[in-house]
């Protein structure tokens, strides 16, 4: 039986290639940037929907509950209340309290049906820095004493968004003598 001496042997073959070569690096940095790419553009599409349906629709939601809840303080019969300054005041002939009247548009606000809001829920003025407009409609059944309040609260843009921008609309019935 032959021996093979090893030290031999080993020298006629060529030593096997250990690690990774720099085209291999680089074909796989190429394939984990365009995986983050992906995941990048999913986070900046959850982050806006975020913002719009969840921060900017509760705001509305809060918003629109404010002013039904200054609606619902005024007395039935009043018909002079100026409920678009905060707190409201008694003025005839400016203020429309609880006088049937108003619409549902935010984009086409009726006068002493309507009132705008900053970021932080402050009053300000139509043509000021305004980020929410909340616009109210009453209407009465004579009949039954009874009238339906209707408010609409819109943010004025979204973040992202070209389409439908969030609002919340509330509605309360009041009665007469209460």
């Amino acid at each position: 039986m032959r021996r093979y001496d090893s030290a031999r042997f080993c020298r006629g073959r060529k030593k096997s290639q250990s690690g990774i070569s720099l085209v291999e690096t680089m074909i796989a940095l190429c394939l984990l940037l365009i995986a983050a790419a992906g995941i990048m553009t999913m986070a900046t599409v959850a982050m806006s929907t975020t913002e719009n349906q969840g921060h900017l629709a509760a705001r509305t939601a809060e918003y629109a509950q404010d002013k039904m809840e200054q609606l619902l303080a005024l007395p039935y019969p009043d018909n002079s209340t100026d409920t678009t300054v905060f707190p409201s005041v008694v003025s005839p002939g400016v203020g429309t309290g609880l006088t049937p009247g108003g619409s549902l548009d935010p984009n086409a606000p009726v006068a002493g049906y309507a009132d705008y809001v900053d970021k932080s829920g402050n009053p300000v003025a139509a043509g000021a820095n305004w980020q929410y407009v909340r616009v109210w409609q009453i209407t009465e059944n004579v009949a039954l004493k009874l009238k339906t309040i209707s408010v609409v609260a819109q943010v004025r843009y979204g973040v992202g968004q070209t389409g439908i921008l969030p609002k919340s609309t509330i509605a309360c019935l009041k009665s007469s003598p209460f």
